[in-house]
């Protein structure tokens, strides 16, 4: 039991695995604020446009 836990311990094999979900999660983190700050002043510009065009 104690040999299983020391091979266990020092495995190595899926730590990339796990690296790869933590980088995915940032990017993905980075991303969605990006779009909805983004999103939210193209909405304003859009809207201040199509008031001045309608006067």
């Amino acid at each position: 039991m104690v040999r299983f836990c020391r091979n266990l311990w020092s495995d190595e094999q899926g730590q990339d695995i796990a690296e790869y979900a933590v980088m995915l999660a940032v990017i993905l983190v980075i991303v969605i604020g990006t779009v909805r700050l983004i999103g939210g002043n193209a909405n304003n510009v859009f809207s201040s446009v199509a008031n001045s065009m309608s006067q």
